[in-house]
């Protein structure tokens, strides 16, 4: 009876430490990108977007994961509705032509159980480029009120619109642009 169960614990836990990647979907109402970049030298101009969908899957056991992110560009808000219609047009994002941002990665970073860091790529004007996101605050647990696996994440990096063909009013308007994300993802 001992062997019995000393082999049932020995296969429990060896399924436990193989344990398939888990699926998340985005938390639209709790997830956006907000950006800053100076103007004219004068201020920090802030923003963010709206409107962001994806899907994020994680395994803890092999401490390893992937992203792919939509950013909606029409969603752009900067607080002021005649400059993001200026945004949203060909001058900047062109959301006619270019709807959406994209971020793809399939290198998380781990210490520990704590995420780190993000490398992926970033598609923004037809434009793809890498991007690391360096994460500040990481958590999963049991969600109190959706009564799921959730997972949520802080992660900031830099970019210079110039490289993605987003040159308007360079360098009156900043070249570097810091961005900010903010992640909620749901058990799927």
């Amino acid at each position: 009876m001992n062997k019995l169960l000393v082999t049932a614990l020995a296969v429990s836990l060896a399924a436990a430490a193989h344990a398939a990647p888990e699926s998340y979907s985005i938390d639209p109402s709790h997830t956006y990108a907000n950006w800053s970049l100076t103007h004219l030298g004068f201020s920090i101009q802030h923003g963010r977007f709206n409107t962001t969908s994806g899907k994020i899957t994680l395994d803890m056991a092999a401490k390893s994961g992937s992203a792919d992110i939509s950013i909606d560009t029409a969603s752009i808000d900067s607080g002021w509705a005649k400059r993001d219609d200026h945004l949203r047009s060909a001058d900047f994002f062109n959301v006619a032509k270019f709807p959406k941002m994209l971020f793809k990665s399939s290198k998380f970073q781990f210490s520990g159980d704590k995420l780190t860091s993000v490398d992926g790529e970033l598609t923004l004007l037809g434009v793809t480029k890498p991007v690391k996101l360096n994460v500040t605050h990481f958590n999963c647990a049991p969600h109190p009120m959706m009564k799921k696996a959730w997972c949520g994440a802080a992660a900031s990096t830099s970019i210079k619109r110039s490289d993605f063909g987003l040159t308007a009013y360079v360098p009156n308007v900043g070249d570097e642009v810091s961005i900010e994300l903010q992640v909620e993802a749901g058990k799927d």
